[in-house]
């Protein structure tokens, strides 16, 4: 079995392991701190009715067997802490078989969550931390040295993630082949960050700097990963740099700090000695060969399930975030195909008066991370998700992305339902709920610099129209009639 150890690989699997597990820790929080409003019995999109019409085989999940809203809080939470152990380094002091067998859990209650969760799981990111998580489950602890054929498929994962994107980019919007797009993509992006303002201020020939540099990181350097040290290694770098370039001008979610855990699989212990000087953790020289085998089989899946990723990649009608089956083993991924050029947002309004004419006091919900008030500065949220929020965002793009759960949302505001108003950062109508609430779209943009120093504002808007009517909790039982 040597010809499978990769001995040189130490740091690693120590920083991959710890990073996927502290990811993990951030998946399963989210989905324990929000699933109440978006996904429990009285959510938004309950799980018990998704259940009704889906069988193990097309969403394989523990709560097809039971659920119960304390059950899935319970897999979240417990999700939550064995991932914190993991990163404190759990899987090294138990037995080989065991710290896959944890690390296999992980997996599993993660992708229970994922396979009920409906629109507020439908993100590339969900998919990619479940295909990252079931390579760790054979990356093995210092029982043994890391194997070669995880280590490649690491790198198969990274070069899909990367190569996607910059494809679907060059095949889509004609902002990308002329080196437009970051002149709107900082201000029109689901999130906005605390930096995204400065950001989208910057020069134009700035902006075609960026969008050049990001070509040749996403078309050019995936194809290095594959070279020898220290070509690879530097590769790595290239994508680290320009990942952490996004997580200073946006929110994305765990997608970039993901990113960055896999690039770390091409760096080997002479690239991390160089950089650092230190040395590798120690680990046992040579492979069980009960482990090997199983490495083995794990590399014929995953040869055997790219086929479709890789003609999904060739493809003139590539598709963005494609999962090809239940488990999420071998995904396609890729994003901003297209961008936009204006940015609208829905704003939702309640009132108390009886009558819910415009001149009525209407008083707005502030949100959590999408753009509200105009003078709150956008915050830092990545690598934390706010479901809601992004979804929003779609919703202002299209209606239809709202229409499954937007009814039983405004529900939920009209009633003070306490585990759909959390989901807010402010909820004008703590003492008495509203009599109606309303929806309306305004079209926002970045202030200009003068207008930020003069209004101490970082954003302008402009009333579009109405999203959605006045609505009470009459009109929303006729409706459900």
């Amino acid at each position: 079995m040597d010809w499978l150890i990769a001995s040189d690989y130490s740091w690693t699997r120590w920083l991959w392991e710890r990073g996927i597990a502290a990811i993990y820790v951030v998946a399963f929080a989210a989905a324990a701190l929000q699933f109440k409003g978006l996904l429990g019995t009285r959510g938004m999109l309950p799980i018990p009715a998704f259940l009704r019409t889906h069988s193990f085989r097309t969403a394989p999940s523990v709560f097809q067997l039971h659920y119960s809203d304390r059950f899935f809080a319970l897999v979240c939470w417990s999700g939550a802490t064995l991932a914190a152990a993991m990163v404190l380094g759990l899987g090294y002091a138990v037995p080989l078989w065991l710290a896959m067998a944890l690390w296999l859990v992980l997996w599993a209650a993660y992708l229970s969550i994922v396979n009920v969760g409906q629109l507020w799981y439908s993100f590339g990111w969900e998919s990619l931390l479940l295909e990252a998580g079931f390579l760790t489950v054979f990356l093995g602890n210092d029982d043994v040295a890391p194997p070669w054929a995880v280590l490649v498929a690491a790198w198969w994962l990274l070069f899909r993630v990367e190569f996607g994107a910059g494809l679907i980019k060059v095949r889509g919007d004609e902002c990308w082949r002329n080196l437009t797009c970051l002149d709107y993509h900082h201000e029109t992006q689901p999130m906005p960050g605390p930096l995204s303002w400065f950001f989208h201020r910057l020069p134009k020939p700035l902006h075609r700097v960026e969008v050049a540099g990001n070509h040749v990181a996403q078309l050019v350097v995936p194809f290095c990963l594959f070279a020898p040290q220290p070509v690879a290694a530097v590769a790595a770098g290239i994508v680290i740099v320009t990942q952490l370039w996004l997580v200073a001008s946006g929110n994305f979610a765990w997608l970039n700090w993901l990113t960055i855990v896999l690039a770390f699989s091409a760096v080997d212990d002479g690239a991390v000695a160089a950089v650092t000087g230190l040395s590798p953790p120690e680990h046992a020289g040579v492979m069980p060969v009960w482990f090997g085998a199983i490495v083995v089989a794990f590399a014929v899946l995953v040869a055997v399930l790219s086929w479709r990723p890789a003609r999904n990649l060739l493809s003139r009608r590539q598709r963005m975030n494609k999962t090809f089956d239940p488990l999420h083993l071998v995904n396609s991924y890729g994003a901003f195909g297209t961008v936009g050029r204006t940015r609208n947002e829905v704003v939702f309004e309640g009132t108390t008066d009886a009558d819910p004419v415009d001149e009525a006091s209407w008083v707005e919900y502030g949100f959590k991370g999408k753009p509200g008030d105009v003078t709150r500065m956008p915050r830092q949220w990545s690598p934390y998700h706010l479901r809601l929020d992004w979804l929003l965002w779609f919703a202002a793009i299209s209606p239809a992305y709202a229409q499954p759960w937007i009814g039983r949302f405004c529900e939920g505001l009209l009633r003070n339902d306490p585990d759909i108003v959390r989901l807010l950062r402010h909820n004008p109508f703590l003492d008495e709920p509203p009599r109606y609430v309303r929806a309306l779209l305004y079209r926002y943009r970045f202030t200009t610099a003068h207008e930020r120093r003069t209004e101490r504002a970082w954003w302008h808007r402009d009333l579009v129209g109405t999203f959605l009517a006045p609505l009470d909790l009459r009109e929303l039982d006729r409706m459900k009639r």
